[in-house]
């Protein structure tokens, strides 16, 4: 593996940077003072292509590799994880399982549309009583004359609220297991799906996040994503390409949290000089420092394997457990740098350490990391029981 960007790679990542600046750290912390998903910051994104940044050009996307796709998400995350999370889901979940498990006719319908911003996606897997085993869908779908019918639940669904396209995975024959799981496309325009705020999250208060009630929701015959007994595996290939994103965004928050760090200790002063003078707020940098320069060769590494066409689950779930964890220990730390200041959010690392917590938790928990990494090297599946 080659570590110097190429050309076109170091002008995407300074772009992405220069627009994170100018774009999304002004308003970072009043939209999230004010719980605001700001939509028109959305449709910036669009316009800059970070909505479909790893389509082809033919169905609208900006046609980028996952390695350049890497360096946006990090630039992106440094500036502020809500607006991350739109990126995330739009172009990791949603779009990239489109992307792989799509018939011609529904990637010509939706890409466009999701790459351009005039429609934004959600993904519908998790539910009240289902997380980390995710095979046990409670949302049942039953075939009708014209297509399906779908009741059921979906829990902490990010963008829920604003989405006009679902993808919703339901159980269509509970004896079946996961060989009865499917994928509908869900057009969100009907009386039946019924999103819901959810309030008093921890952090990522700019970002939406949703509890989705699905009552007699009906979908087309042609609105199924690849086939019956396809909806666990379409699942598994968005999250190996969500967890991607997540790991990038994480090594953005590293990233911040050493600049505003560095930042900090250089202009304040006790006992008569800076506090980057001290011996253990250099030793609290140099963490970081190491946490951040270790997880972005991760993910690096998962992405040029993605560009490869390579296996790389194991490599993406190490990539997404070390810098998760290391963001949030990076913000933690930070906020330690800055003393009473950072317990504010007159700087940015309060938000950070807010916001990172989530992240060990989503898109498959540090400990479901772990188990895949471990059933990769050994073989044996921890999650089955014995």
């Amino acid at each position: 593996m080659d570590f110097d960007l190429t050309d076109e790679q170091e002008l995407i990542r300074k772009t992405a940077r220069e627009f994170t600046d100018s774009e999304i750290v002004e308003q970072a912390r009043q939209n999230s003072r004010e719980h605001r998903f700001d939509l028109e910051l959305v449709g910036k994104l669009a316009r800059q292509g970070y909505l479909g940044a790893i389509v082809p050009s033919k169905y609208g996307g900006a046609g980028l590799d996952y390695l350049s796709y890497g360096l946006v998400v990090e630039e992106i995350g440094r500036g502020d994880s809500s607006v991350r999370t739109v990126v995330s889901v739009q172009t990791s979940l949603v779009c990239s399982a489109i992307l792989k498990w799509g018939t011609e006719e529904q990637k010509t319908h939706w890409l466009p549309r999701l790459c351009s911003g005039e429609w934004l996606g959600c993904f519908g897997l998790t539910e009240p009583d289902t997380g980390s085993d995710a095979a046990k869908q409670r949302t049942r779908a039953r075939r009708t004359d014209s297509g399906w019918v779908i009741n059921g639940a979906k829990m902490w669904i990010s963008m829920g609220n604003y989405a006009k396209l679902a993808l919703i995975f339901a159980q269509t024959d509970p004896e079946l297991g996961t060989k009865g799981l499917a994928c509908f496309l869900v057009d969100t325009d009907q009386p039946g799906f019924k999103p819901s705020t959810i309030e008093h999250k921890m952090g990522l208060h700019a970002s939406d996040t949703a509890a989705i009630s699905l009552e007699d929701v009906e979908v087309g015959e042609d609105q199924m994503l690849g086939q019956v007994g396809d909806g666990f595996k379409v699942a598994m290939s968005a999250l190996d390409s969500g967890r991607y994103s997540v790991a990038a965004g994480c090594v953005g928050v590293c990233q911040g949290c050493l600049e505003e760090s560095v930042k900090y200790a250089k202009e304040r002063e006790q006992f008569g000089k800076p506090i980057a003078s001290f011996q253990l707020v250099q030793a609290m940098i140099a963490e970081m420092a190491l946490k951040t320069d270790a997880s972005r060769m991760l993910v690096w590494r998962a992405g040029f394997l993605k560009d490869k066409g390579r296996p790389n689950t194991i490599e993406t779930s190490i990539a997404k457990l070390h810098a998760t964890e290391a963001a949030v220990e990076c913000a933690n730390t930070a906020i330690q740098v800055h003393g009473g200041a950072g317990y504010v959010d007159d700087h940015p690392v309060e938000r950070y350490f807010r916001d990172v917590r989530v992240t060990t938790l989503y898109e498959g928990t540090s400990q479901i990391q772990k188990l895949i990494i471990g059933r990769g090297l050994t073989g044996v599946n921890a999650l089955v029981p014995a």
